[in-house]
């Protein structure tokens, strides 16, 4: 099954979305509590929509809960990630398995029927992601890339969860808010227990940039949870995890990373997967 043209462009720009409020967490003075500041930016603008919009279905709401946890869970480490490791390390490893990992469970779990093409996309964008970064052992060896590893599972599972989750919940826009609002409340009850009294003095200094990366964030997995309404996950999730271009062009613009050449191999690789995606 082809990808629509229209739902292409969507999650491409979802995947730009995600690179970019992944750079303002990497970029600000704390990766905590930049990822904080984000997290209550997006529950608070969930919370302008959501009396105007239905309720999920009731069937979808156990899949809600399981997955408000997995991303309470992903948004903690992902600060402690980005304290010890560079945006264009962590970020690829994190984001280069889970397409494989989810297009697993949609066949196991899901009976997803995912035709040649779609499986030579997801795995033509996983190696490409994978490629810079796992070009020379030592980088299994450095601080980030356990943790990195261990992100790349938790993302695999809250894309599946959500994925089906979404399905069942009759109103895609509604799950995705309400999760974003119920997962804000426990994170900052870390987030103060960690860091005392710095939260709100955080918030209100970097309001502007934390109200951008909320509405990246909002924007990214709100689009990303449409398109499994009517492509596989698998499918989405792979297209989504492009980000990674995006990431790799931010981070060597903005915050001086190197670009090298096989990061640009890698590129060329995920370009391919994603042909084969639209096809």
């Amino acid at each position: 099954m082809a990808i629509s043209l229209q739902v292409y462009w969507l999650v491409l720009l979802a995947a730009l979305l995600h690179a970019s409020w992944n750079a303002i967490i990497k970029s600000g003075d704390s990766t905590s509590l930049d990822t904080v500041a984000l997290t209550i930016a997006a529950a608070l603008f969930s919370a302008v929509v959501l009396p105007f919009i239905p309720l999920p279905a009731p069937a979808s709401w156990p899949w809600l809960a399981a997955s408000v946890v997995l991303h309470v869970i992903y948004f903690l480490l992902l600060g402690a990630v980005y304290r010890i490791g560079d945006l264009s390390h962590v970020y690829p490893l994190m984001r280069g398995l889970a397409p494989m990992l989810v297009a697993l469970a949609g066949v196991l779990f899901l009976d997803e029927s995912l035709g040649v093409m779609v499986w030579a996309g997801i795995g033509l964008i996983c190696a490409g992601i994978l490629l810079p970064v796992l070009r020379h052992t030592g980088v299994l060896h450095e601080r980030a890339t356990p943790l990195a590893l261990l992100i790349s599972l938790i993302i695999a599972s809250y894309t599946f969860v959500d994925g089906y989750g979404t399905r069942v919940s009759d109103n895609s826009l509604s799950y995705s808010l309400w999760m974003f609002f119920l997962e804000a409340p426990p994170l900052v009850l870390v987030a103060w227990w960690y860091e005392r009294g710095r939260v709100w003095a955080y918030c209100r200094g970097y309001w502007r940039r934390a109200a951008a990366g909320g509405l990246c964030v909002l924007g990214s997995y709100s689009i990303a949870l449409w398109a499994m309404l009517t492509v596989p996950i698998a499918a989405v999730a792979a297209l989504r995890e492009t980000s990674v271009l995006f990431a790799a062009l931010i981070g060597c613009v903005l915050l001086k990373e190197r670009l090298g050449v096989w990061r640009i191999a890698g590129a060329g690789i995920i370009a391919c997967g994603m042909a084969m995606l639209r096809l």
